[in-house]
């Protein structure tokens, strides 16, 4: 058990690049249209928007997030961000996220909380930036 156990850091690194991954891919959609769009239109977000702001958010923070650079504060950007989206876009819809469509968000929103307070892993920009300032 104790093995297994110690590949904790690795296994969060390891969900820390495929969450920022695919959420990144859900900015880029709002963003630039990619991936169908928004609601399948093929079309991003209109300019300063809340939609567009949301779309910059999830693809810088999650590029940042991917990469593991400045890891811990951009987790906890993102985490508030989608309880944002919880409250304003799910939460009308009724209070399930199995019924609202928010499963998503609660599920990103709890990751991205986690990660704020555990750190981006060993595999990180900001492992790499410590291990050379120390």
């Amino acid at each position: 058990m104790a093995a297994i156990r110690s590949l904790e850091p690795y296994v969060r690194s390891i969900l820390r690049i495929i969450v920022g991954f695919s959420f990144s891919l859900h900015g880029l959609q709002k963003l630039l249209g990619l991936f169908g769009g928004m609601g399948g239109s093929g079309a991003g977000a209109p300019f300063a928007s809340m939609f567009w702001v949301a779309g910059c958010l999830e693809t810088v923070g999650g590029l940042l997030i991917l990469i593991g650079l400045f890891a811990p504060p951009v987790a906890f950007i993102l985490s508030g961000e989608m309880a944002v989206a919880l409250f304003m876009v799910h939460f009308p819809k009724g209070l399930l996220p199995i019924r609202n469509g928010g499963e998503l968000a609660v599920l990103y929103c709890f990751v991205y909380l986690y990660l704020s307070v555990a750190g981006p892993g060993p595999l990180s920009a900001d492992a790499l930036v410590r291990k050379r300032a120390g």
